[in-house]
């Protein structure tokens, strides 16, 4: 337990989330008492000449172990924020003995630096120097967003943002709650005789965006969840058709379905996604280790892995991703290279690698104490070899982003091979263009390109209050949707 005690909380997020990247899981308090590791300890103090801030990290007894007082430009949060995390972080390198990759970055896209930089006509080798003075970012991590930043532009190039939209759909039911997860997701056991009560409303926010976005271009449509293929196929059927007949596909660029839990599919459910010419599917193992798998909840085997896949493939399915998490509890390299070689037989045509992130909804979080004795690891050498992988499969990455209290302090990386980019995930992360999102916990994201800003309108969790609020969600829609001209 770590103890932040600030005399103003203005900067207090972002020492909060560099303490995070350094101890994830940890858990902090604002008072001083007993069972406290250590106290970061922050003031500002003003004067007529200059602003500065002192930081000092003390034990429980007070016994100061490091201190500095520096000055900073208060009034621009941007400058202020960056020079505190940057005197914190060299607090706490001297602590722990590490350094963190990604430096003093703890947004969830660094990927944006590089992209706008490039877009503002900056040379490449300008934007490493920035990121390594600004953030102390490593040069492999660099590196990693200037490629990615470039594919991304290029994938992107085509895309308009000032009429165009995305369509997201939300499923929020599950096979079973897998260990790790802060999804929105439901057992579908539980649902199962009420799902049509879901797609009844959710229809209904269908026809209110359809209508209300007539006239723009329609380039991506994502179906996530949850686990789309926990609906039954007939289900499945009934929304893709609704989709079909509501909205204009004409210029629909990529359709994906997240197949997901291999739990989740049958051959009938695959029928109906070719018949409705869905062009990307997922199938995540998640990992190829058994023991992991039952370990986390995951109710699949690893032969049921292989053997949806290669129905997938004899079906007509030509792009397909698979997932994988890395530091997964109890798992070490030799457990990450058997997985990359299982999935490096099958040759999807993109993998989407992550780095396992403790959310605070996960149950792995929740009941702590019970899996305390579980060893989570994640180093740089696993990022490396699944990295080392994807690029001998002829996949490139093509997106990343990150996550609060991920394991190693690293990022999600997406490989894909040439043409088989998933442009929607380039979209989300990015923040370039309005992408409307109807079901239950999902979040609406309004672009204004002029201004450089976006807003916001979300979605209840709760699948109960989604039916039953139905209208009032349509109503935050229109409250936003109707600013775009």
């Amino acid at each position: 337990m770590i103890g932040i005690l600030l005399n103003d909380t203005a900067y207090e997020q972002d020492i909060r989330e560099l303490l995070m990247a350094f101890y994830p899981g940890e858990t902090f308090v604002h008072e001083k008492q007993d069972d406290v590791d250590f106290y970061v300890e922050g003031a500002c103090s003003q004067n007529a000449d200059e602003t500065k801030f002192g930081l000092k990290i003390t034990d429980p007894t007070g016994t100061v172990s490091d201190e500095t007082v520096f000055p900073i430009d208060y009034d621009v949060r941007l400058n202020a924020k960056t020079t505190i995390k940057k005197e914190l972080y060299g607090m706490l390198k001297k602590r722990t003995g590490k350094e963190l990759p990604w430096g003093t970055l703890t947004g969830i896209r660094p990927t944006k630096i590089a992209m706008t930089r490039l877009d503002q006509g900056e040379d490449e080798e300008s934007i490493r120097s920035f990121m390594r003075d600004m953030y102390l970012t490593s040069k492999e991590k660099i590196d990693l967003s200037v490629e990615v930043a470039k594919r991304e532009r290029e994938l992107l190039s085509h895309i308009d943002y000032a009429t165009g939209y995305s369509l997201y759909v939300g499923i929020p039911f599950c096979p079973t709650t897998c260990l790790y997860c802060s999804f929105t997701s439901y057992p579908i056991g539980a649902w199962e005789k009420k799902v049509h009560l879901y797609l009844e409303a959710l229809f209904k926010e269908l026809d209110y965006v359809a209508e209300k976005m007539k006239g723009r271009t329609l380039d991506t449509v994502y179906f996530g969840g949850g686990t789309p293929t926990s609906l039954k196929a007939e289900e499945l059927d009934a929304l893709l058709t609704k989709i079909e007949n509501t909205f204009d596909l004409s210029k629909v660029q990529e359709f994906t379905v997240e197949a997901g839990r291999p739990d989740s599919i049958t051959e009938d459910k695959f029928k109906v996604l070719r018949a409705h010419n869905i062009s990307r599917i997922s199938i995540n193992p998640q990992t190829m280790k058994q023991a992991t798998l039952d370990l986390i909840g995951r109710h699949h085997t690893v032969d049921m892995v292989k053997e949806k896949f290669r129905m997938a493939r004899d079906l007509g399915f030509d792009n397909i991703n698979m997932d994988l998490i890395i530091g997964l509890p109890e798992e070490d390299i030799d457990d990450v290279r058997s997985t990359m070689e299982q999935v490096r037989e099958l040759a999807p045509d993109s993998v989407t690698v992550h780095s396992l992130a403790i959310k605070r909804a996960a149950r792995l979080n929740i009941f702590k104490e019970r899996y305390a004795n579980l060893k989570i690891q994640n180093t740089q050498e696993m990022i490396d070899l699944t990295a080392k992988y994807a690029r001998e499969m002829g996949l490139e990455p093509y997106y990343l982003y990150r996550q609060k209290n991920m394991a190693g302090n690293f990022e999600n990386v997406g490989y894909a091979a040439p043409g088989k980019a998933c442009i929607y995930n380039i979209l989300i992360m990015e923040e370039k263009q309005t992408i409307v999102a109807c079901g239950a916990g999902t979040t609406t994201k309004v672009t204004f390109p002029a201004e450089n800003r976006l807003e916001r309108a979300e979605n209840v969790k709760d699948v109960a209050s989604y039916i039953e609020r139905i209208d009032e969600m349509i109503e935050r829609k229109e409250k936003l949707l109707s600013k775009l001209v």
